[in-house]
């Protein structure tokens, strides 16, 4: 390797832009929305796939409920408030998907809706 290659390579990701807890968090929304979605769509033969993205998804919400629980947590109290009562709901219904009695959908439109709120007005990505 050169000298030129050596270089760019070390300075490569200072190229990068900085990221922030809400495109961390955005990232994990839709990544795990995502496999939902494709899960879902496969049908009973992908119910293995969805069970997995759908624990996946308890985890963060699980997360993000103790996130807002903690005391210290700079949120409005009205909004921490909401937060925990989606994570309460994802979850009982999270089990009812899981025991063939629900659909996805509703976890996936929750999913969607916090991935709009993480995201300003126009901006893509």
């Amino acid at each position: 390797m050169n000298a030129f290659a050596m270089a760019k390579t070390a300075y490569s990701s200072a190229g990068r832009p900085t990221r922030t807890a809400r495109d961390v968090e955005f990232e994990a929304f839709a990544r795990i929305t995502h496999r939902i979605k494709a899960a879902a769509a496969g049908g009973p033969v992908q119910f293995s796939s969805l069970a997995q993205a759908l624990h996946d998804n308890r985890r963060l919400w699980t997360m993000l409920a103790s996130d807002v629980s903690d005391k210290d947590n700079s949120l409005p109290p009205a909004l921490r408030a909401r937060i925990f009562y989606l994570a309460e709901f994802t979850f009982k219904h999270t089990s009812k998907v899981l025991a063939r009695q629900a659909s996805p959908d509703v976890l996936i439109d929750i999913n969607t809706a916090i991935m709009r709120g993480l995201r300003p007005a126009g901006v893509q990505g």
